[in-house]
């Protein structure tokens, strides 16, 4: 019997393991005996950032794309789909998209789409901030760059684990709900799966608050302003009872004023929720503020109370300047840049109001990277 060592060495790695072996010659049979080594992780970590979408140009095909991808998304519009094919390709995007272009073409810079602009930067900083253990992708729900485009290119990356944040504060099934849907539809087909991390909400987050708040006190420092409204997206009201498991939404008017473990999805509530973070960091005094919610779309019953109608009886009752935040929104869009700069301010001025200021988004603002990064470190 003689028992010899020998070395096995590794060289991608640098690791050596010591393999003792025995060997017995009158059966031939060798007997191993190997150290269990310690091998570092494989593979960087993905990060995908998904915000909405924005029509590639603002031409009408284009838009018309656009609005055809996003409206026949089962989440957005949540009816059953032969009405809602007919209801979209033969009646809104028909319709629509001659008169979006026009506001498109007006949200327009040199440079492209403001929300992909700030959504290209953010991941370029986001990268660099992160470092080689990482890769950061950036997708649109709709149009460009895709959610499947970014996948194909982060499963060529050799990847340990995949964390996935659709750029959207506050939950809801057509935004965030639709994101993570699409992301499992195609993960599915990979034949290996990386460990996943959603993110499903950061209205709390912090970062996100207090960039809100900074971002607001350069306003209000500058001048005075007689009511701050918090005007959010709207969703209509089906969709946040349907994931209701409590049968506790909308039952009353209160039933968003506290966040617990009832409503803790529920969207309308953790609006309310990202108000009283925001109210508190800036100091405001009871009945100079309000909620709200804007773009609603068709005739049923959305979440209220109703943005538009909110700020004709803020005018009504004779406040002349008002700022609006819209804090459901990371990257100034049409949403926020037309309809509250443009629209909400010639509505106000209808009914008597002097002017409406509308706070800048996060865009790229250095904080709200930083606020990325510790959460995905987090995760």
């Amino acid at each position: 019997m003689k028992t010899r060592n020998r070395y096995v060495a590794f060289p991608k790695e640098k690791i050596v393991i010591k393999k003792t072996f025995s060997l017995d010659k009158s059966s031939d049979i060798c007997h191993f005996k190997f150290p269990m080594p310690t091998f570092p992780a494989i593979g960087p970590i993905g990060v995908l950032l998904v915000n909405l979408g924005t029509p590639d140009q603002p031409e009408v095909p284009e838009v018309r794309k656009y609005l055809r991808q996003f409206l026949m998304d089962g989440r957005v519009i949540d009816i059953p789909f032969l009405n809602r094919f007919a209801l979209v390709n033969l009646i809104i995007a028909p319709f629509r998209a001659p008169k979006s272009t026009k506001i498109y073409k007006k949200l327009w810079t040199k440079e492209g789409s403001p929300i992909k602009i700030h959504g290209v930067a953010v991941a370029e900083q986001l990268q660099h901030s992160l470092g080689n253990d990482y890769v950061v992708e950036l997708a649109m729900r709709y149009q460009n760059p895709s959610i499947e485009s970014a996948i194909a290119r982060l499963k060529t990356k050799g990847l340990r684990k995949i964390i996935v944040l659709p750029l959207f504060p506050q939950y809801a099934s057509a935004s965030t709900g639709s994101v993570h849907e699409e992301v499992m539809r195609l993960l599915s087909k990979w034949e290996v799966i990386p460990e996943l991390h959603f993110i499903s909400s950061f209205f709390d987050w912090p970062g996100v608050t207090d960039t809100f708040a900074s971002i607001a006190k350069s306003y209000m420092e500058k001048e005075q302003y007689d009511y701050i409204l918090f005007s959010y997206h709207g969703i209509p009201e089906r969709q946040i009872k349907k994931g209701d498991c409590t049968n506790t939404c909308l039952v009353n008017n209160h039933c968003c004023d506290t966040l617990h473990s009832y409503n803790a999805l529920c969207y309308r509530a953790q609006c309310y929720a990202t108000t009283r973070l925001l109210v508190e960091k800036l100091g405001l005094q009871e009945g100079t503020y309000t909620s709200s919610f804007q773009s609603r779309l068709g005739s049923t019953p959305w979440i209220k109370p109703y943005s538009d109608h909110v700020i004709t009886q803020l005018a009504k009752e004779g406040n002349k300047k008002l700022l609006v935040f819209s804090p459901a929104f990371i990257a100034d869009c049409l949403e926020t840049t037309i309809e509250i700069g443009e629209e909400y301010h010639e509505l106000f001025r209808e009914h008597g109001g002097e002017k409406v200021q509308l706070v800048d988004s996060l865009n790229q603002d250095p904080r709200w990277v930083e606020a990325l990064k510790q959460r995905i470190l987090s995760a």
